[in-house]
């Protein structure tokens, strides 16, 4: 029980200074930001393989699996976002 207190404290602080982060970015910034800050879901990335590797349950392994898989679609996402908005300023080559 301890040990589920302890993770959903964490979880709370990180949505909350989550919220509080993206809520104060202006409309304009938010898009080239947010793409540039996905590579920060690498630390998404680390966790759950933490998380697959524990093994404590086929669920919890299952679960770390999945959390796996999307979080790197979330970075491959944001790098190739950040590639398509850097390459529109690009002078182009005549």
């Amino acid at each position: 029980m301890e040990v589920f207190i302890l993770a959903l404290t964490v979880f709370l602080l990180a949505a909350f200074i989550g919220f509080e982060v993206i809520t104060k970015v202006p409309p304009t910034l938010h898009t080239p930001l947010m793409s540039g800050a996905n590579a920060i879901s690498g630390i998404s990335i680390v966790g759950a393989i933490i998380a697959a590797g524990a093994q404590q349950t086929t669920l919890a392994a299952a679960l770390g699996v999945a959390a796996l898989i999307l979080a790197t679609v979330n970075v491959v996402g944001g790098f190739l976002v950040t590639h398509r908005m850097l390459s529109m300023f690009r002078s182009r080559k005549r």
